[in-house]
């Protein structure tokens, strides 16, 4: 299916501008020329990210923005002529995911559009596998010899860190960065208390062991030597 990018902007230059480019990289475009037109636009038919002018006749960007946030997690980039630090944040805080000042160059509006629209993709379910271990994103659970377990949050984001990177030993530190992102000052037992708790799921039934500790540094997922 195409992507659909609604351009709301007044300047008729700039407008067909970014019709032009957008149509020819393979995107739908529609566009308005003003906000309570743009506003109205979005609601009826919802597109995929919307191109946001400040300054437009009806209703301001802004407005029109904080109306659309209120109803719709459409992403919504900004364009600006005014420089200022303030004025950035005051779009940002209406509901913007990003900005953008004119005059910009093409090239930096497309890379800004495709990365709000990774963004915001739905992730595809994807099954992870080490040796007769298998973690599947899309259910969260584990299954091990045919076994389906169970995750908590937590057991669930360690197992995949260790799941993404196979005997790599994973330093307490980094541990605690991707897991919990903050810091335990070194002091907590939490790594360990998770680690045991994945242990009695993957070994259970007297599986071999796939979670290793490696001592003063941290922790290791490889088959057994």
């Amino acid at each position: 299916m195409t992507t659909r990018i609604l351009v709301i902007e007044d300047e008729e230059r700039i407008r067909q501008f970014l019709q032009r480019g957008l149509t020819y990289e393979g995107y739908r475009v529609d566009t308005a020329v003003d906000g309570p037109t743009g506003l109205e636009l979005a609601r009826e038919n919802p597109p995929d990210l919307v191109l946001l002018d400040i300054m437009l006749p009806g209703m301001d960007g802004l407005e029109v923005c904080r109306r659309l946030r209120a109803v719709s997690e459409v992403p919504i980039l900004m364009l600006t002529a005014k420089e200022t630090i303030e004025d950035r944040v005051v779009g940002l805080d209406a509901g913007a995911d990003d900005y953008l000042v004119k005059p910009f160059a093409f090239d930096e509006l497309m890379a800004r559009v495709r990365a709000l629209l990774r963004r915001t993709a739905p992730a595809q379910p994807q099954v992870f596998r080490f040796a007769d271990l298998e973690l599947d994103t899309g259910t969260r659970q584990g299954r091990r010899g045919g076994r389906i377990f169970d995750l908590t949050a937590k057991e669930y984001e360690l197992l995949e860190l260790f799941m993404r990177n196979p005997r790599q030993v994973l330093t307490r530190d980094l541990i605690f960065d991707r897991v919990w992102n903050y810091d335990f000052g070194g002091e907590s037992n939490i790594i360990e208390v998770y680690v045991r708790y994945l242990r009695q799921k993957t070994e259970e039934g007297g599986q071999s062991r796939l979670i290793h500790t490696v001592r003063g540094i941290g922790y290791v997922l490889r088959e057994e030597s």
